[in-house]
Order: structure tokens, then C-alpha cells, then sequence
């Protein structure tokens, strides 16, 4: 075999394994997105979630309102998970009567699924109180006097409800989420993995790790071809 040869076959090899590596996955780390763990907070609308515009500690819901609480890691506004669960006013408040000078609230509490908790901690059941709080009162006073204690950080950032979490405010952590915002692979909307065999994807190679395999048998046997066709010529 000649030296311009041996140079082709070389060339073409590299080429072939770079190809394979690629489709493998091969020293290319997935994707991952930034969002930050903390309490969101909801009104409803009438059968529908809305983000807050504004904070516990300032907003002043109205008697016969619907607030609602998620603990989760969330990107943004846009991403955030909503509460889940009852969500009616007549069912969380329908057993407390009215009193004049009071208001109701009916609050959602939301706390997550095991995929947000922080390490070492499990989220409480999701549960939903009512409030009966003065005319004037906050969210946040309304929900001091049904889900304490709360925790907040020094810019007034709802950090823990109930106590939950433990430690933490907003912090900066890695989604698991491809950049356009998709759960993770192998988990729920509730944190929880499918059985085992339910699905038969991710059993057996890829279709871009047989693709990469099949790149380095055709490019190989091609150089060797060439190799040949060379030395007889």
C-alpha cells in the first residue's frame, strides 16, 4: 500500500469514527436548562390559573377568592408549574361561614413532586385551607393563619410553606429540561418513573447509534476498496 494510500485510509477512518462518536453521544453532554426552585404563586381565574402580578405580602384578595401555591423548579413565569387539585371556592371554603368584618380565601397548597424537593427532603401531600381572615388582610397574612410557619428571605421572597422546604430560597439549579422546557426522560408531570417495560424505547441501540455504526462499515470497506483497487492498478 502506498503512502498517499495509507494518508486516504487514515483520513477516511478518522472520518468515520468522529461520524460514530457523534451519533453515539459520544463526548457531547446533553443540554440542560437554568431555572431556579422556589414557591409560585396563582390566582384563579375563573376556571383557569394566572400567574400573580404581584407578591403575597402586597397582594389583598377579595372574599370568595381562589389563591393557589406550586413549590417547583421552574425557568420562568412562562414555565412554572400550576397547582394541582381542588380548586373551588365552595369546596375548600363551602363549611366556613361568612362574618361580618371577615373575608374567606381559599388557598391551594401545592407542594411538589419529589423531583423538585431539595436533597434530603420529601414534599408533603398537596392539601388545600381556608382562610377567614380581616377585610384587609394580604395573601400572606391569610396564609400565615393556616400554613405556618412561613419562611422568607431578606427581599421578601416566599422561601418555605408550612416549613417546606426546610432550607433553600430560589435557588439556581439544573432543570434535567431540554432548552425547550420538556420534563425529563423517565419521569411524570408527578416525578414518578414509568414501570419497567411498559415501553420498549431506550432497550436496544439507537437508530443514530446504528446509523453512526453503519457510516464507519461503509466508509471503511470503501477505503479498503480503494486501497486495493490502487495496489493492483
Amino acid at each position: 500500500m502506498t503512502a498517499a494510500v495509507t494518508r486516504r485510509v487514515r483520513v477516511l477512518s478518522a472520518l468515520a469514527l468522529a461520524a460514530f462518536l457523534t451519533a453515539a453521544g459520544i463526548g457531547a453532554g446533553q443540554a440542560q436548562a437554568a431555572g431556579y426552585r422556589y414557591w409560585s404563586f396563582w390566582d384563579r381565574d375563573g376556571g383557569n390559573w394566572a400567574y400573580a402580578t404581584e407578591g403575597p405580602s402586597t397582594a389583598r384578595p377579595s372574599d370568595g377568592d381562589v389563591q393557589g401555591f406550586r413549590f417547583s423548579v421552574s425557568e420562568d413565569s412562562q414555565d412554572a408549574s400550576k397547582p394541582r387539585g381542588t380548586a373551588d371556592f365552595g369546596a375548600v371554603c363551602g363549611k366556613t361561614p361568612a362574618r361580618e368584618g371577615d373575608k374567606r380565601v381559599a388557598l391551594v397548597l401545592d407542594f411538589g413532586t419529589r423531583a423538585d424537593a431539595p436533597a434530603g427532603e420529601t414534599p408533603p401531600a398537596p392539601r388545600t385551607a381556608c382562610a377567614r381572615v380581616p377585610a384587609d388582610a394580604t395573601t400572606a397574612e391569610a396564609l400565615a393563619s393556616v400554613a405556618g410557619p412561613l419562611r422568607y428571605d431578606t427581599n421578601a421572597l416566599l422561601c418555605a410553606i408550612s416549613g417546606y422546604p426546610q432550607k433553600g430560597c430560589g435557588e439556581q439549579v439544573a432543570t434535567g429540561k431540554s432548552p425547550a422546557g420538556k420534563i425529563p426522560a423517565g419521569e411524570d408531570e408527578e416525578g414518578k418513573s414509568p414501570a419497567e417495560g411498559k415501553s420498549e424505547s431506550g432497550t436496544g441501540p439507537s437508530v443514530g447509534l446504528l446509523a453512526g455504526g453503519a457510516a464507519v462499515l461503509v466508509l471503511g470497506a470503501a477505503a479498503v476498496w480503494q486501497a486495493r483497487r490502487r495496489r493492483d492498478a
